[in-house]
């Protein structure tokens, strides 16, 4: 796999949930692009795994992060370090997520629902909190928060997972509009149906063979990372192979 145009030659990005999925398929096609990836993950060997793969796709070695985003002072810690390093943040991408129990509201255990905010909600807040003034030293800082139709959707059985999406929806909007005029523009990207272990977990009667792959979503969707996206508060909907993007 070679290098892509170099449309991100020079610009930092910190990636969560990094390790699999989305999260890695996106590091690797921004590392093509030229980013510096700072790769955020639970386990170091799939940190590595993932600085290998970047590096045999044409980008530089990555900046690994072992990480549990719950770990709320690890993420002031890693703001810190980002700011002695370098001094400023270019990309920020909130992948990391958890599908959560799949159960009645009234037979979810307290701790269960606990996490799956801790994770998929608090995270990306706290994420927010450290990284801000970071992006805000970037001539065109872009952020980007993964949701899912769950949030809109109401399933039953979905109560965790639906009402996180639901709230990480809102906070992105809110981030949106409080950097409306700054250089930072904040997305929401909803990949879909996608070939996931999240997605087999949810669904495993369905044949993944069936569904795009991490690496297409991610080949359709970096450039909005890139300084020419001058979008923000919009949802981007991964359909048919395409960015549809809805306000």
């Amino acid at each position: 796999m070679t290098k892509g145009s170099g449309a991100l030659e020079g610009r930092l990005a910190v990636i969560t949930g990094a390790t699999r999925g989305i999260g890695r398929a996106m590091a690797v096609r921004l590392a093509r692009e030229g980013a510096h990836i700072i790769a955020v993950g639970r386990t170091q060997g799939a940190l590595e795994s993932l600085d290998d793969e970047i590096r045999a796709a044409g980008g530089e070695s990555a900046t690994l992060v072992p990480l549990d985003v719950t770990d709320y002072e690890g993420i002031d810690r890693l703001g810190g370090a980002i700011f002695e390093r370098w001094g400023k943040l270019d990309i920020f991408f909130g992948c990391a997520g958890v599908l959560g129990p799949m159960s009645p509201l009234a037979h979810v255990e307290p701790k269960y629902w606990e996490r799956t905010h801790a994770i998929n909600v608090t995270a990306n807040w706290r994420f927010i909190r450290s990284l801000d003034p970071l992006l805000r030293q970037s001539d065109a800082a872009r952020v980007s928060f993964v949701t899912s139709g769950a949030a809109h959707k109401c399933r039953a059985y979905w109560g965790p997972y639906a009402t996180t999406k639901a709230a990480l929806e809102c906070l992105a909007r809110v981030y949106a509009e409080e950097c409306a005029s700054t250089n930072i523009r904040v997305h929401i990207l909803n990949p879909g149906p996608i070939r996931t272990r999240m997605r087999a977990a949810a669904f495993p009667g369905e044949d993944p063979e069936t569904l795009p792959t991490p690496e297409e979503l991610a080949e359709a969707a970096w450039k909005i990372f890139s300084p020419e996206m001058d979008a923000n508060g919009a949802i981007f909907d991964f359909v048919d192979g395409k960015l549809v993007r809805r306000g």
